[in-house]
């Protein structure tokens, strides 16, 4: 069974961690919560750090239950902290090698020249002292160290939390091509939703040691009854397709199954697969069909649910055809000016779209 199956429970003396989660063993699944949810506790407990009751099943083995434990160094599993912790004394090639020349040749799933090419590290290798690289640097030899252990299962700890803005913005593009190049299943903690936005497949949610929710990204995120609704970033992420480009007003039309969105101009072949990120904050709802706007981006859908956000503000959830939702965050003067309800078929006006990839 293709699966991680997680369940674990400690008190350690105010916090106490009780979550049960069931995600898919392909893709990236975020652990997401603001500090002190749990989330790197749960990621320690995955690895076999800390030994507390529970049970871990991996691709149907078991790494623990009732009666069995398999300690840290036989998981086959690859864990990238906070901090790249690179060894001072080795070289950018020996940190890589370090893991890569103590598995069996035969047992090499990942290559040293495939991580190499994957996190742009060609400049880097022969480089002597890795103290010497920057932050964004020695986390992408970090990430190559222990892809090149041919794990099973990796696990990433906020690996950009110690990052200044650009080496973020620098190592992004970096798990963006990871993301799509390894079969390997990625357990991602952050509590920084562009993060999850961009590299996510699947969410779990932890509030207070609990496992809130757990499922889809998109699914998740438009879900008015979790927090992650009611953040100032709230919104939903649209999976698309670069199908046109309009070169006189450098803009590029977006496909998705539900309709289309017109962006500023992507330098990206016809056919490649975008992600693409829609605030609440940008979303306006007529009732009619606007006339006469500015706004390019408009599509029809029918209101679904709404909830309070306070004595001034609400949020509407709006389904798109059949399968795409948006979040709206509207005032309660529109809300009642405009005389909206569940059922109310609306259009929706994207003032903004983001892409995150």
């Amino acid at each position: 069974m293709n699966s991680i199956r997680a369940q674990f429970k400690m008190q350690l003396d105010s916090f106490s961690l009780d979550a049960t989660f069931d995600a898919p063993a392909t893709g990236v699944t975020a652990l997401f919560g603001p500090s002190g949810s749990g989330k790197t506790t749960l990621l320690r407990c995955i690895a076999g750090l800390e030994r507390v009751q529970g049970s871990l099943h991996v691709n149907g083995e078991t790494w623990q239950d009732d009666k069995t434990f398999v300690p840290v160094h036989k998981r086959p599993l690859g864990y990238v902290f906070q901090e790249a912790s690179l060894f001072p004394h080795l070289s950018v090639r020996a940190n890589l090698e370090y893991g890569y020349k103590r598995i069996a040749p035969g047992e090499r799933k990942v290559q040293l020249e495939q991580v190499v090419e994957w996190l742009g590290l060609s400049h880097l290798i022969e480089r002597g002292d890795p103290m010497q690289l920057s932050g964004g640097e020695r986390q992408r030899v970090a990430i190559g160290r222990a892809l090149l252990t041919s794990p099973r299962i990796l696990l990433m700890d906020e690996p950009l939390s110690a990052l200044d803005t650009n080496s973020k913005q620098e190592i992004l593009p970096y798990l963006e091509r990871l993301h799509r190049e390894l079969n390997i299943p990625v357990l991602y903690v952050s509590h920084a939703m562009e993060e999850v936005a961009r590299l996510a497949d699947h969410l779990v949610l932890l509030e207070k040691g609990r496992v809130i929710a757990s499922g889809s990204l998109h699914e998740t995120l438009a879900r008015l009854d979790l927090p992650t609704a009611h953040f100032d970033d709230a919104g939903a992420v649209i999976e698309a397709a670069v199908a046109g480009h309009d070169e006189p007003y450098h803009l590029t039309r977006l496909d998705f199954s539900e309709g289309a969105l017109w962006v500023g101009k992507v330098e990206q072949p016809l056919g490649t697969t975008v992600r693409a990120r829609i605030l609440a904050r940008d979303v306006s709802v007529a009732t009619q069909m606007p006339q006469a706007t500015s706004i390019s981006n408009i599509l029809s859908g029918m209101i679904t649910e709404i909830r309070d956000e306070g004595p001034d503000k609400l949020m509407l959830r709006i389904k798109i055809g059949e399968s795409q939702v948006l979040l709206s965050r509207i005032t309660r003067r529109s809300h009642d000016q405009l005389g909206l309800f569940v059922g109310r078929e609306v259009f929706a006006q994207v003032k903004s779209v983001a892409l995150m990839a």
